[in-house]
């Protein structure tokens, strides 16, 4: 028994009122900067539909997460010989395309424009470009819709039949607030070629080391959810911090904070660190959950507690595990 801490986050979804709270804040904390324009660490989708990027579940085209391959966990964008051939071309790579391209609006227009008989327009303008551009699509561009025509990419969907799905009395809507899960596994520690990115062990946060990234981006298609982002000003790969800098001062995200909804919950699991791998090895991807329920501990265990102990995880966290 290998007992390690995680901040985990739960999120209740039936009280999600999708008012992009959560967005809007970690994007002005974290990702209100050049190169980060197009990047939301949290976003709010409305379900069924495309997502941000589009499809970004769909992993037959993206290869992210894991595979069992002859009863071995391996990376389905490949092996080191794999990823070795696709270091300065990835065909999983999502492209700007897939996410948006950011704008603003000609605002000084507005402003400077002479006194005429029309009103002056604020056209958009590309946060990379500098250009006028047409805009076609957005983070939250589905935002309130699934209906017929969104709901029909819905990757999901897709697998157990439209017709059934799209009925009008079958027709559901729901909000769902996306944000990097800091795996028990994660792929893109593996992916990455430089070893830039790491799991903490005091929390179990999943960081990305500035100064050892090469911007080599394997790390982007490996993510399942498609959480890790490319700066291209700083050629360097971004993702959710999980505020890091408010947890170790005993506040919480930004995105619990200000969610109108209370919606999201924070708190310390304690897991077993050896049956991390047996779980993510299930055969039957429907058993994964129970699987990763079963390395859960419990906290109130005394047996857990002392293990705990001598892991080195301070006592106040095994309360707060308990509580």
């Amino acid at each position: 028994m290998k007992i390690k801490a995680q901040i985990a986050m739960v999120m209740n979804l039936d009280k999600c009122i999708g008012c992009h709270t959560c967005s809007i804040l970690c994007k002005n904390v974290w990702t209100n900067r050049r190169g980060a324009e197009y990047m939301y660490f949290n976003n709010v989708e409305t379900k069924p539909g495309i997502g941000y990027p589009k499809q970004w579940e769909n992993q037959e085209k993206w290869k992210g997460g894991w595979e069992l391959k002859d009863g071995e966990l391996s990376l389905k964008t490949g092996g080191k010989i794999s990823r070795l051939a696709k270091l300065f071309y990835h065909p999983q790579q999502p492209e700007m395309d897939d996410y948006y391209e950011p704008w603003t609006y000609d605002y000084e227009t507005l402003i400077h424009t002479k006194r005429r008989n029309h009103q002056p327009v604020a056209r958009p303008r590309s946060l990379i470009t500098q250009k006028r551009m047409e805009i076609k699509w957005g983070p939250n561009w589905e935002d309130d819709l699934a209906d017929g025509q969104s709901a029909r990419k819905d990757y999901n969907l897709g697998k157990i039949g439209q017709e059934i799905t799209l009925e009008f009395h079958d027709i559901f809507m729901k909000h769902l607030p996306r944000l990097c899960n800091h795996c028990l596994n994660p792929a893109c520690v593996a992916a990455c070629p430089s070893g830039a990115i790491y799991k903490r062990d005091e929390d179990g946060v999943v960081l990305i080391s500035q100064d050892g990234c090469r911007g080599w981006r394997h790390c982007v298609p490996a993510c399942p959810y498609k959480k890790i982002y490319y700066n291209w000003e700083t050629n360097k790969a971004e993702k959710c911090v999980f505020c890091f800098p408010r947890l170790e001062n005993g506040l919480p995200t930004v995105c619990s904070d200000g969610c109108v909804g209370r919606m999201r919950y924070l708190g310390v699991l304690l897991y077993d660190a050896d049956k991390v791998k047996a779980a993510a090895s299930t055969p039957d991807p429907k058993d994964i959950y129970k699987a990763y329920l079963d390395a859960l501990c419990d906290p109130n265990d005394p047996a857990t507690v002392k293990a705990a102990q001598e892991a080195g995880i301070p006592d106040r966290w095994i309360r707060a595990a308990q509580n």
